[in-house]
């Protein structure tokens, strides 16, 4: 089938886009539509699943098939999406709440069982459409409506916890990136899994600047490294900083200091199977490592659609049931 082509504007809805003025959706949003368009999918072939919270207004703003569920069942129902028509690019909106919260079960399922869905996951800290609780990855000690004293829970981390759930594909990007979200949601779209991305985004009324220490441009450059697979690990303002292994820990170490060359850096290997270094890479954080963004693990795998589809054609091949007289009349019978 021949496939159109397609502008970021073919996949405006004409809904009024309702978010705070200054909101990080409003750059996921021309991402995903900007992504969407060079994709080689005709326009009735993509889905957009939510779950509850302000991301999840998402498919109201898509001009794709969509569906609004409910509070974290967002998994749940782009499972079912995907699995009744697999020919469908699907996509999950969702957020640190409605994922890691409520849907935190479905989500870790999601992810172990590799269906080949592509997840958004919104992280700001917060819960901001119930206006301001501390969600699973609010920082300890953070102070929101429901912890004026701080909160006393250690945070989830997205990418740990799908590196330990199974995950075969995690990457992580940042609302203000137009430019690597568009790459990276195309490269998710191409692999054949559960691709998990998560997204730092502003909430500019109940916790603005969460990620700021990231975002601003005096420290922007020295607190990002934006990996790509099979470069060394650089970053910093002059692109003088670099990652190695140190025994069994990751180290910062300046180029042209104490006889460091590139050749010494990590090389970033997004296909490794084993998760050590993965898992490393997620959980940098300042001050003393900078915050890894980019597609970190794509490791390729079988999906629970393709092999649920092979089990499907190998028992009906081998069935002597044919229709439903044949059921009726299979195992035991009795007459009345």
């Amino acid at each position: 089938m021949e496939v159109k082509k397609y502008t970021p504007k073919d996949f405006k809805s004409n809904q009024e886009v309702r978010w705070c003025p200054g909101c990080g959706d409003f750059m996921v949003l021309a991402s995903l539509q900007r992504a969407l368009s060079e994709l080689d999918h005709n326009k009735e072939d993509y889905a957009v699943v939510s779950g509850i919270g302000c991301s999840s207004r998402f498919p109201y703003y898509m001009n794709t098939y969509g569906f609004h569920g409910i509070h974290g069942r967002a998994a749940l129902l782009a499972s079912g999406v995907k699995l009744a028509n697999p020919k469908l690019s699907v996509w999950q909106i969702t957020g640190d709440g409605d994922a890691l919260a409520i849907g935190g079960n479905h989500f870790i399922h999601e992810v172990r069982r590799n269906i080949d869905v592509n997840v958004l996951l919104f992280n700001n800290q917060i819960y901001c459409l119930t206006k301001g609780q501390y969600s699973p990855t609010s920082l300890k000690g953070q102070k929101t409506k429901s912890s004026p004293f701080g909160t006393i829970e250690a945070p989830f981390n997205p990418g740990q916890l799908t590196i330990g759930a199974g995950g075969r594909f995690f990457a992580r990007t940042i609302d203000n990136n137009v430019k690597q979200t568009v790459e990276i949601f195309k490269q998710a779209d191409g692999f054949k899994g559960t691709s998990m991305i998560e997204i730092l985004q502003n909430c500019v009324i109940f916790n603005n600047g969460a990620h700021s220490a990231i975002t601003d441009k005096e420290t922007r450059d020295d607190n990002q490294l934006w990996v790509e697979h099979g470069k060394p690990m650089i970053f910093g303002a002059e692109n003088d900083k670099g990652l190695v292994l140190d025994g069994f820990k990751l180290k910062v170490v300046e180029i042209g200091k104490n006889g460091i060359t590139e050749d010494d850096l990590l090389v970033h290997d997004m296909y490794e199977e084993d998760t050590t270094i993965h898992n490393m890479l997620v959980n940098l954080k300042q001050p003393e490592f900078p915050t890894v963004f980019g597609i970190i693990r794509a490791v390729k795998d079988d999906t629970y659609d393709d092999l649920m589809t092979k089990q499907i054609a190998e028992v009906q091949s081998k069935s002597k049931i044919k229709n439903m007289d044949d059921l009726f009349n299979s195992g035991s019978t009795w007459e009345v």
